[in-house]
């Protein structure tokens, strides 16, 4: 008999949005806020999150058998209680919350990638631009409060990375700091708390600052970590050993991502180091599944941007005249690209 190729893969891969639905849902509704440290019956839980009857066994039992839940007993008389996962990454009450980008996974991307045919053809974005509205960042930028809540919202995800950027990374040869593309000046904060040596600067748009600055004074870091404001397509960068973008290069076409490189190069001192945290596509793009769908949701989101290997950054930082590079596995499929000068 002739082994047949197992199909489960494709067939797994096919319906991995209806487990995604699920997980976004929940995340939406708040159920791992709600549960927070409590245990709850599925007719308690689901009274709480105003859920009819027919759905709220095949929903909670579907969050439990994924891992996403806990559940003691079966039966109506079982209870449901966050897992430790899901109490820290889930909740959010928690410091560590990633639910904001799942948030805007679930409100935003979700339906913009039905639209990936779409985008593949025509290399367009598919997103609120496409009907005619405003881009999210244009958006966001005409409302302080709304913008505030957003970049709060996205700290969680890029935590995780930055803490990792600042316990690998060795420091010990640098003394300044500028973080381009600051937001909220997490990565900046998470560097201060670990190396104390160090001074950092927190680079945005004028609207942002006052955001980093409110961040900054809640870590009791403001005597080590300040701001600076401007454009980094218009204006030089702040001057520093040290500069990183987290998440920035991906956003932008080759032409602007030379650009960043170019003037990171400018405002670094012989030795200094460029350092780029992304989910960077492995060279031979086999195996970061992640970076490759980032970068697909970059030509949905921007259309010209994309991701791109640590290859490509050494082959772009090569041509502005960095000498030499290495690459540093971050957590998950995020990784620090860097450049010396």
């Amino acid at each position: 008999m002739i082994r047949q190729p197992d199909v489960g893969p494709i067939l797994q891969t096919a319906f991995s949005f209806w487990s995604s639905k699920v997980l976004l849902t929940a995340v939406e509704f708040g159920l791992f806020t709600r549960l927070a440290k409590r245990k709850l019956t599925a007719a308690e839980l689901g009274a709480e999150l105003e859920l009819h009857a027919r759905g709220t066994f095949d929903f909670f039992d579907a969050l439990v058998a994924m891992g996403f839940l806990g559940r003691e007993g079966d039966g109506p008389a079982a209870k449901y209680h966050n897992t430790e996962a899901g109490a820290l990454y889930l909740d959010r009450a928690s410091p560590r919350y990633v639910g904001g980008i799942l948030e805007m996974l679930n409100a935003r991307l979700f339906r913009f990638w039905h639209d990936l045919p779409t985008a593949l053809r025509t290399g367009k974005p598919q997103n609120e631009t496409k009907h005619g509205q405003k881009g999210i960042f244009e958006e966001l930028y005409a409302e302080l409060p709304k913008l505030e809540q957003f970049m709060g919202a996205m700290t969680g995800l890029s935590r995780i990375n930055f803490e990792a950027f600042a316990e690998k990374f060795d420091f010990k040869p640098f003394k300044t700091l500028c973080d381009v593309g600051g937001a909220t000046g997490l990565l900046c904060i998470e560097v201060a708390k670990r190396h104390a040596h160090l001074r950092c600067t927190s680079f945005d748009l004028p609207p942002v600052e006052a955001i980093a600055k409110k961040s900054i004074a809640a870590a009791n870091l403001g005597v080590r970590v300040g701001t600076a404001a401007g454009d980094f397509f218009k204006d030089p960068l702040p001057k520093a050993d040290v500069i990183t973008m987290g998440m920035i290069l991906h956003d932008w076409n080759l032409e602007k991502k030379k650009h960043l490189i170019r003037s990171a190069y400018q405002a670094l001192p012989p030795g200094g180091a460029l350092v780029a945290i992304e989910a960077l596509i492995d060279d031979r793009r086999r195996e970061n599944v992640f970076g490759l769908l980032m970068s697909l949701n970059m030509l949905i989101e921007f259309g010209e941007a994309f991701d791109y290997s640590g290859a490509d950054f050494r082959g772009w930082c090569g041509e502005a005249g960095f000498k030499r590079f290495d690459v540093i596995h971050l957590a998950g499929a995020s990784s620090a690209a860097v450049a010396y000068k």
